[in-house]
């Protein structure tokens, strides 16, 4: 059986299973574990899981993925959502479509330490979306927000996606979360840029005016101080040098339980739900890591990533050509994947056919853009439909809003997110020019 066969029976085999709706981590391992025995037989690939869970899991690195994940739980938990959107909701009242505009910067301020973005996108929609119904805000608008927003969860360290893609691809972790902030912003300034345009053409979706604009106060400016205070624990211990990423995600998450307990919202249970969840989307994330490493090696196997390069590299196609080609190819597949199983299961195959192209950098930035180009796409798969997980979560919060509304809603960001892709695929140097001052 040719090379190019027994990739297609891999990943046919990954996706019959998918489509019977089997977990993601499970379908790759299944997939995975069909194609190793069809080529080395079953005793080598009883020697391969024999040994490849403890390679995998006992990487020090790995403990970074479940200690952002409980800093992310505390930050929930402890209240501090409620402070950030009533913070912003007041800075931006002047403003058309204000609230709305709130619920991105709170979303932004919150994933600053938080770096997941269905969490990101259930916690700010707890708090902002009564008050965007109140003030008559459309449930166009407000569930299209509330999930645009959630994905800066994601884009704005700290982000667990980009932790994994360091892993993956052997990056500095703190040079990826350096070079992730800028596009962060610049995400978080084209989402208000789109609203400020969707709600002058399109009228009736936001409220002409605010009649009751809160005043701010400096209990409201106190109540933001953690997150500005956890920020510059975390990244300055990490690029003053005090400590590696894996340290400052445990003085991150301790720093976060501190003020979750400071705001006084911190009982027993929630911090038991804190760890019950850490453990449960860690054993998840794992889980995927198992499926893909087992996928990725009966593909290596095939030879065929190595030849696909090989192919990629005679077409003579221009690198930029090369990265958009694989940025579309991931639009489509977030329409039937989530992002942590796209690294995992691409990021392998795709990485060692980027760092053969010359794209007049040195290899070391190639790998760090290309993470960004990656990052930012993966996003776009959290908003797209038919999946549009962040789509699907704020949606459920909002029972009366159609979900066809709310995909509707999202169109003003997902133009927002093309345009920003394209500028940081077309001039590197926004992502890279940080990196810099971060050594």
């Amino acid at each position: 059986m040719s090379a190019l066969t027994l990739t297609l029976v891999i990943f046919g085999t990954m996706l019959v299973l998918m489509a019977i709706r089997t977990p993601i981590a499970i379908s790759m391992f299944g997939a995975g574990m069909l194609g190793y025995v069809m080529q080395a037989g079953w005793l080598p690939l009883a020697n391969f899981l024999n040994t490849q869970a403890f390679a995998r899991f006992a990487s020090y690195d790995l403990s970074v993925i479940p200690l952002f994940i409980l800093m992310g739980n505390f930050a929930t938990q402890g209240g501090i959502s409620k402070a950030l959107f009533e913070c912003a909701s007041v800075i931006m009242s002047r403003f058309r479509g204000g609230l709305a505009m709130a619920s991105v910067l709170a979303s932004a301020a919150f994933g600053a330490i938080c770096g997941s973005s269905v969490a990101t996108a259930a916690t700010i929609t707890s708090v902002a979306l009564p008050e965007m119904k109140r003030h008559g805000y459309s449930g166009r608008l407000a569930t299209g927000t509330l999930a645009a927003g959630g994905t800066l969860g994601i884009l704005i360290p700290p982000s667990v996606p980009l932790v994994i893609y360091a892993i993956l691809a052997e990056q500095n972790i703190a040079k990826l979360f350096a070079a992730a902030m800028v596009p962060g912003l610049i995400a978080m300034v084209g989402y208000l840029i789109a609203i400020a345009i969707y709600v002058r053409v399109a009228p009736g979706h936001a409220p002409e005016f605010t009649d009751d604009r809160p005043r701010l106060t400096g209990a409201m400016l106190l109540g933001v101080m953690p997150i500005a205070i956890i920020f510059l624990i975390v990244f300055g211990g990490i690029y003053g040098g005090l400590f590696t990423p894996t340290e400052g995600a445990a003085v991150g998450a301790a720093a976060t339980f501190i003020a979750a307990l400071a705001k006084r919202e911190m009982t027993f249970k929630k911090f038991a739900d804190c760890f019950y969840a850490t453990a449960q989307a860690s054993a998840m994330i794992f889980m995927i890591f198992i499926g893909a490493d087992l996928m990725n090696s009966a593909l290596a196997l095939t030879q065929a990533p190595a030849q696909l390069a090989d192919l990629v590299r005679s077409w003579g196609l221009p690198p930029l050509g090369v990265v958009a080609g694989i940025l579309l190819f991931y639009v489509v597949l977030g329409a039937v994947m989530d992002e942590l199983s796209m690294l995992l299961l691409t990021i392998p195959i795709f990485f060692p056919m980027i760092m053969v192209l010359d794209f007049g950098m040195p290899k070391d930035m190639v790998a760090i853009w290309f993470g960004i180009m990656v990052l930012m796409t993966v996003g776009f798969g959290l908003l797209a439909p038919p999946v549009g997980l962040n789509v699907y979560v704020v949606n459920s919060m909002a029972k009366d809003v159609p979900i066809a509304e709310s995909y509707r809603g999202v169109m003003p960001f997902l133009i927002s997110d093309v345009l920003r892709t394209a500028l940081l695929m077309f001039f590197p140097g926004i992502s890279l020019f940080i990196l810099k001052y971060v050594g």
